[in-house]
């Protein structure tokens, strides 16, 4: 599954697994919200509710697609956050891994805290 992630200043597909958390995610799209930033990383609620699941990570890579279950989030870090070690990718929690950015993820680094985002399906 694929969907792609809109913003003002830029755009990037990211492809997913086939997880519980990423059919959930598809049933509530498409959807808008709005970015915040917390170091390297942009995450934005998504009015949608999962529990954590039991492959949940905290440190992930750039470019991975998360679902911060603390906050009916996606997180999309790409780089170091405040709480990192080193120039890891740590989340604020384990999140349930989705899948991957397609592209290059340092492209987050446009968007700007309260930035509108559009997440939506990519036809296949």
């Amino acid at each position: 599954m694929q969907i792609r992630i809109s913003w003002p200043a830029g755009h990037l597909t990211a492809t997913l697994d086939d997880t519980p958390t990423a059919q959930a995610l598809a049933k509530a799209l498409s959807l808008a919200s709005t970015a915040r930033t917390w170091g390297e990383e942009v995450y934005f609620d998504t009015g949608v509710s999962v529990p954590r699941e039991t492959t949940a990570q905290q440190v992930v890579d750039p470019g991975t697609v998360a679902f911060w279950t603390d906050g009916n989030a996606l997180a999309l870090p790409y780089g170091p956050t405040p709480i990192s070690r080193g120039g890891e990718c740590r989340l604020a929690s384990p999140c349930n891994v989705l899948g991957h950015l397609d592209g290059d993820p340092e492209l987050l680094a446009t968007v700007r805290d309260g930035d509108p985002v559009r997440v939506e399906l990519v036809d296949e």
